[in-house]
């Protein structure tokens, strides 16, 4: 069974326009799942997302190359501010481990850079099955214009340069 969506490569996040293709035998389940978990699309969000699938393939490269330059400079700004981190290969999102700048938790510090640097971060543990996991974790999203990641670094930084190490 293969599932997907719109939502990320058309940057229409709230739409929640998806498919699944999977053998016969099993689209039953899925069409019961489907019927009893969700809300169908309104029908003009389903049309866009059909005409969206048949756009060039310069679309996909040049949407690539995009966020390729902007991973590029989300990863820069973590580790110019010594944050460490796991490089995504596919995701627009990073995780970076807190323990240098002596927070208690995510949620402490996503508060901190929010209320005194205008930065915004998700705390970790709310993409771990035990929040203990990612308590020391903050995610970093990078699908912003690059003028936009650039004022975000300089935030980052000057957070940094002011945080206990």
């Amino acid at each position: 069974m293969t599932s997907s969506g719109i939502s990320k490569t058309y940057a229409v996040t709230g739409w929640r326009v998806g498919w699944a293709i999977a053998p016969s035998r099993r689209t039953n389940a899925i069409r019961k799942v489907h019927d009893f978990l969700t809300v169908g699309a309104a029908a003009p969000l389903q049309a866009a997302a059909a005409f969206a699938l048949g756009f060039p393939d310069d679309y996909y490269r040049e949407l690539a190359a995009a966020y390729a330059a902007r991973r590029q400079a989300m990863l820069e700004a973590l580790a110019e501010a010594r944050m460490e981190f796991a490089a995504p290969d596919g995701a627009y999102y990073v995780m970076a481990d807190i323990t240098p700048f002596g927070f208690d938790d995510g949620t402490a510090l996503a508060s901190h850079l929010v209320l005194h640097h205008g930065l915004a971060v998700v705390p970790g543990s709310s993409f771990y099955p035990d929040a203990v996991g990612g308590l020391q974790r903050v995610r970093f999203s990078f699908p912003k214009r690059l003028e936009t990641l650039a004022a975000a670094r300089e935030r980052l930084l000057a957070f940094a340069s002011q945080a206990r190490r």
